[in-house]
C-alpha cells in the first residue's frame, strides 16, 4: 500500500479530532513529541558499532520495533508541518536545491564535511 503525504495529513487530522486532541497539537508539543521518537529510534542503535548497526535487519523483532518508531517520526512530523501549513513536499525540493549549493559534488564527494567545516581556499 502506498501512501501519500496528503494522505497521511488527513488521516492525522481525522485521528485527532476524533479523539478531541487537536488542543494539544501545538507546534511546541509536536516538536517535543517527534524529538522523543526519534530518540526512541536511536536507541535501538545504541551501543552499536557503525559496521553492526546494518544487523539489525536480521532482528525481526528489533526491525519491527524501529518499523513502529520510524512511523512514529513520520507522524509527527507530518502533523507539525501540517500544523505549521508547510507543504512538507515542497519544503524538501527547496532542501534539497540548497543542499545541492552546500555540498557541490565536486568538493563534496567522498568527503563526510559539513560545508561550514570546508577548506575554503
Amino acid at each position: 500500500m502506498n501512501i501519500n503525504i496528503e494522505e497521511i495529513n488527513s488521516t492525522l487530522k481525522t485521528f485527532a479530532q476524533e479523539r478531541e486532541w487537536s488542543h494539544y497539537h501545538t507546534p511546541k508539543n509536536l516538536a517535543i513529541a517527534l524529538s522523543i521518537e526519534a530518540s526512541e529510534l536511536l536507541e535501538h542503535f545504541q551501543w552499536k558499532e557503525n559496521e553492526t548497526s546494518e544487523e539489525v535487519k536480521k532482528d525481526e523483532m528489533l526491525m519491527q520495533g524501529i518499523k513502529e518508531e520510524i512511523a512514529d517520526v513520520l507522524i509527527y512530523l507530518s502533523r507539525l508541518a501540517s500544523i505549521l501549513e508547510i507543504d512538507l513536499t515542497t519544503a524538501v525540493r527547496n532542501k534539497f536545491e540548497l543542499n545541492e549549493k552546500k555540498y557541490p559534488v565536486e568538493v563534496s564527494k567522498g568527503k563526510f564535511v559539513k560545508y561550514t567545516q570546508r577548506d575554503k581556499s
